[in-house]
């Protein structure tokens, strides 16, 4: 136990806490001036809001997609049902990179949606709609895969006797499955959120990169690393750290109060 214990908090420091630490360490540096300029700039304001509201739209959109996915995949058996199963990982075996080129090729006024779009007076690539569907394209995987387990280990004959009872279709999913479901489809959202927050190479092909428009936050941390203003490049990923252990902490809360609910229930 002690050993274990030991390799384990050594691994977390070296690991997670250590460049944390000297992360916040550099931005603290800069002096607490620095962070309320960060605060009161209106480019810097901007592309926090936009990669937060961005991902946190992409994240809800993929937790119900990916439910449906998952749903699909466990209960339903059809032709390709194995290579859909694989294309649901293309994502994360995909360069980030790649998949903005292909993305900003589709979407663009010249491809093969985005051409059918135009005459429309609709545009998708370099707007904020082709950040959201980048980061719905590479969120959704966390989503199935968090979800596909769980729903597995629901017994298809649990929706059966419901029904024979006289639920009906929604009030099964409602007061059956989603109890048990609610848990993987948070962590799910949490991690697609997460992984959005933080997306860099398929993103900046696809958005265009106009201040206060469609500039997110790592592009601007990339670009003070260019200048080597490594300060404000500190001062811009602390406040990112800072709303995304936010984020990942209301979700362990929410996981949390969720799991005492449900013993209270069964009680």
């Amino acid at each position: 136990m002690g050993l274990t214990l030991g390799v384990t908090v050594t691994y977390l420091s070296l690991i997670v806490l250590l460049p944390l630490a000297a992360l916040s360490h550099r931005a603290w540096g800069a002096g607490w001036g620095a962070f309320v300029d960060a605060a009161q700039s209106p480019r810097i304001v901007s592309a926090l809001g936009l990669s937060f509201g961005a991902a946190l739209v992409a994240a809800a959109f993929n937790a119900v997609a990916g439910l449906a996915v998952a749903w699909v995949l466990v209960r339903y058996s059809f032709p390709g049902k194995r290579l859909v199963d694989a294309l649901i990982d293309l994502p994360f075996a995909m360069p980030t990179a790649v998949s903005g080129i292909a993305l900003t090729a589709i979407y663009a006024p010249n491809g093969w949606v985005g051409g059918l779009l135009e005459p429309l007076g609709i545009q998708i690539a370099y707007t904020r709609w082709g950040i959201l569907i980048a980061l719905i394209f590479i969120g959704l995987p966390f989503v199935v895969r968090t979800i596909q387990p769980a729903l597995e280990e629901i017994e298809a004959e649990v929706e059966e006797a419901a029904a024979s009872l006289g639920a009906s279709r929604w009030a099964t999913f409602r007061r059956v499955l989603l109890p048990a479901l609610f848990p993987a489809i948070l962590t799910g959202f949490g991690l697609a959120m997460a992984r959005g927050i933080g997306e860099y190479g398929s993103v900046i092909f696809i958005a265009g990169n106009k201040p206060n428009e469609t500039e997110i936050a790592p592009l601007l941390i990339m670009m003070r690393l260019e200048e080597f203003n490594y300060a404000g490049a500190a001062v811009i990923a602390v406040a990112m750290l800072v709303m995304s252990f936010g984020l990942l902490l209301a979700v362990n809360l929410g996981q949390w109060w969720w799991g005492r609910r449900m013993k209270g229930v069964r009680a």
